[in-house]
């Protein structure tokens, strides 16, 4: 079996390719009946996020095209214009895929801890959905074990900059007093509660929190003084917002081109400062194309978020050390997992091969054998069966030069000498060395 991780995220593929291989919350558990369904996967777990979609599967050999082939009908895309974004790992690299994203090593912003919580997320989903056996169970517990550790022993961590903080930041470049700025904020998940956090401590105190539900944005509003709405009253709030940022879930847009030219006319023209975290996106492009709005998506945080990179390598360079020897400590188990299954069907086959031995024996012994020929037909029968398959595997690999095969026979199959032997054969030893030249 062959553990293998297979996406795309924010260095393959623009925002534009992400969003279409997003999968919505409601989109999840079919999607992981229907990769656990094919015919070379036995586990599965997906990770959909702002910044990438992974697939987490235990498959048959060569098993990435079969699931990139899945990802591309599922979406509605062609699996050869998938294949340019998308990127593969297998067994240890898959591992340490999985665990840098754990830590945010592979995130947008280096350490970031959302991450860490999202992929809890999606191996709750997956044991729900039945998607997890023994392999990705053990991986994903061993990954969050070796995220602790990291988060415990180096300071990658440390003051983090989330997507949320360079969004407040970029937005700090464009307006010189934030008290004086109305905030509209569309969302209530964890993002948009830091956005709501850095946008006060920054001096925001006029925020309001739209989403789908009421109760949920109340939450996030209440204790920064601000507003909640529900989303059927964007319309009325945008024509105040100075500062919008939106991040939902929703599979379509929640601002289009028309409502925001009709805000824009009610502001007699005053510019909006837009950032679109959300994948797929809750702004459509074309508000962009307007005179009086300043549109970024996720993507375009690059530059606040290269500098965060740039102060925090050096903890990244110790995560990377804690990572690999996680990974070797993974792979350690798993052989040893490998090695005690293999044991373990060797000695069922022996134990068969004994059974039907001592059943032949037994029928003769009842119609009146000889009982020491039906023992020493017994014990050379047996020998024969058992030493049947070692000894056409060894002339194969004799025949096709499979040097492997016959440096390790010896160890498997040449057990040590009894120690009666060693006894017995240590007096003539001695006698031999006594003995005049």
């Amino acid at each position: 079996m062959t553990l293998l991780a297979l996406g795309i995220n924010h260095r393959t593929a623009s925002v534009a390719v992400r969003e279409q291989v997003a999968f919505t919350p409601t989109q999840l558990e079919s999607a992981l009946v229907e990769l656990r369904g094919l015919p070379n996967v036995h586990e599965a777990a997906v990770l959909s996020t702002c910044n990438r979609t992974e697939l987490y599967c235990i498959t048959e050999t060569a098993g990435e095209q079969t699931v990139l082939e899945w990802l591309g009908r599922f979406h509605n895309l062609r699996s050869d214009e998938l294949a340019r974004a998308a990127y593969h790992y297998l067994d240890n690299d898959a591992a340490r895929h999985l665990m840098r994203v754990a830590v945010g090593l592979d995130s947008m912003v280096l350490g970031e801890p959302q991450i860490l919580g999202q992929l809890k997320d999606a191996y709750q989903q997956a044991r729900q959905a039945k998607g997890l056996g023994g392999e990705l169970e053990r991986l994903f517990q061993h990954t969050f074990a070796v995220a602790k550790q990291v988060r415990t022993e180096t300071e990658i961590g440390k003051n983090p900059v989330s997507v949320a903080y360079a969004a407040v930041s970029m937005a700090s470049r464009i307006f010189d007093d934030f008290s004086r700025s109305k905030a509209l904020l569309i969302g209530a998940g964890e993002t948009i509660e830091l956005v709501a956090r850095h946008l006060f401590e920054a001096g925001v105190r006029q925020l309001t929190v739209a989403n789908r539900t009421i109760e949920r944005a109340e939450k996030v509003s209440a204790a920064l003084g601000g507003t909640a709405i529900t989303l059927p009253d964007i319309p009325a709030a945008l024509e105040q917002a100075d500062i919008v940022i939106s991040s939902t879930a929703s599979p379509l847009p929640i601002l289009g081109k028309g409502m925001v030219e009709r805000a824009l006319k009610k502001r007699r023209h005053r510019p909006i400062f837009m950032v679109d975290i959300a994948v797929p996106r809750d702004i459509e492009p074309e508000v962009g194309d307007l005179a009086d709005v300043f549109l970024y998506t996720v993507d375009d945080l690059e530059e606040v978020i290269a500098e965060n990179r740039r102060h925090r390598q050096v903890a990244a360079d110790q995560a990377e050390s804690l990572i690999e020897h996680g990974v070797g400590t993974w792979q350690s188990e798993r052989r040893l997992r490998g090695g005690s299954e293999l044991i373990r069907h060797y000695r069922q086959h022996g134990e068969a091969l004994r059974d039907v031995a001592r059943e032949e024996a037994l029928e003769r012994l009842a119609r009146g054998e000889d009982p020491a020929k039906v023992i020493e037909r017994m014990a050379h029968q047996l020998t024969n069966r058992l030493l049947h398959h070692p000894t056409q595997a060894i002339r194969k690999a004799a025949a096709e030069q499979e040097h492997a095969v016959l440096d390790a026979a010896p160890r498997l199959l040449m057990p040590p000498r009894p120690a009666f032997e060693t006894a017995a054969a240590a007096p003539a030893e001695r006698q031999k060395d006594n003995s005049p030249a």
